[in-house]
């Protein structure tokens, strides 16, 4: 396709923005960003709509196609978590995701199918927006995981290898090591059964938008996938820990963790002590995360929903 001429106006990397991207991927890809997406806009024949806005790493930019109708480009670095996107959302075609229109293999751009930013189910009733992230898992998970998508079984083992050193580590509460060692027991055990679904892997509340009226019937739309080929049992810690505080409290309240984690089983109609054992590999995960980071905390929300789990 030829390239038309650029936007009026530059785009501009959000200044909440930069900062993340400088951390993650250096000031070299920030300071591109705003040349590299106005060569996509050229390239598609994009003509920005609206004030750009970002996730952790990605700036998306509302578009509309040469035909009149609303899309949104999404620039984003690639890296292990994004590269099987465009995979992803191809294997589901739209099937509770959102739909891929294009994709740069060179810049991992993406032109998405537009949604509405407005609507998501971070405001929705708690426990229809339970109930809708069940019914999404569902939905996607129904899909076998594509080749050149991250596997489970593959993270899962390298999580026991890389927490080792911590399990010793007499800077961490010894409570919390405790905990560590447990999560690293049951990953050993759930790494020759890690499953063969296609999975999103971040499924919490900001990552499911209204389609834009008219456009599908689907009420409800997941976007964002950091995709992962594996056990749907995986999929559950977003819902069971984000809205948090509306329902209990870091180690208290258990009872409204299971009250969820019941909800989301079933609307997802999936294994429940397997997603409890996942669920457990999940919580090693993000406590890993945190201790690679210099965090030696008590590892907050992630740990009371295991311990609910568990108790």
């Amino acid at each position: 396709m030829h390239e038309t001429t650029p936007p009026p106006h530059p785009i501009r990397v959000p200044e909440t923005l930069a900062p993340l991207l400088d951390r993650e991927f250096g000031t070299e890809w920030t300071s591109g960003l705003p040349a590299l997406t106005a060569h996509l806009l050229r390239r598609w024949n994009l003509h920005p709509t609206g004030t750009p806005m970002h996730g952790m790493v990605a700036l998306v930019v509302p578009v509309r196609r040469a035909d009149g109708a609303p899309a949104v480009l999404k620039m984003q670095p690639v890296d292990e978590e994004t590269e099987g996107e465009p995979r992803a959302l191809r294997a589901w075609a739209g099937d509770g995701a959102v739909r891929l229109l294009d994709h740069d293999p060179d810049t991992g751009a993406l032109l998405l199918e537009a949604l509405d930013p407005t609507r998501t189910l971070e405001h929705a009733p708690l426990d229809q927006a339970l109930t809708t992230v069940g019914e999404l898992l569902a939905r996607l998970g129904a899909h076998p995981g594509p080749a050149g998508v991250r596997r489970l079984a593959t993270m899962t083992r390298s999580l026991v290898e890389r927490v080792r050193p911590f399990l010793t580590d007499e800077r961490i509460d010894s409570r919390a090591r405790r905990s560590l060692a447990r999560w690293t027991a049951v990953a050993r055990e759930m790494a020759d059964e890690p499953g063969d679904r296609l999975l999103h892997w971040d499924l919490h509340y900001a990552n499911v938008l209204a389609p834009l009226p008219g456009t599908r019937p689907d009420p409800w739309v997941a976007i964002d996938p950091k995709p992962l080929v594996g056990d749907p049992g995986y999929e559950l810690m977003p819902a069971l820990r984000n809205r948090f505080a509306e329902e209990a409290a870091p180690g208290g309240a258990p009872a409204s963790v299971r009250r969820r984690f019941d909800r989301l089983t079933g609307a997802a109609g999936i294994d429940r002590d397997r997603a409890r054992a996942w669920t457990l590999v999940r919580a090693l995960e993000d406590c890993l995360w945190q201790l690679e980071e210099g965090k030696r905390t008590r590892f907050g929300a992630t740990r009371a929903v295991a311990d609910a789990l568990t108790g």
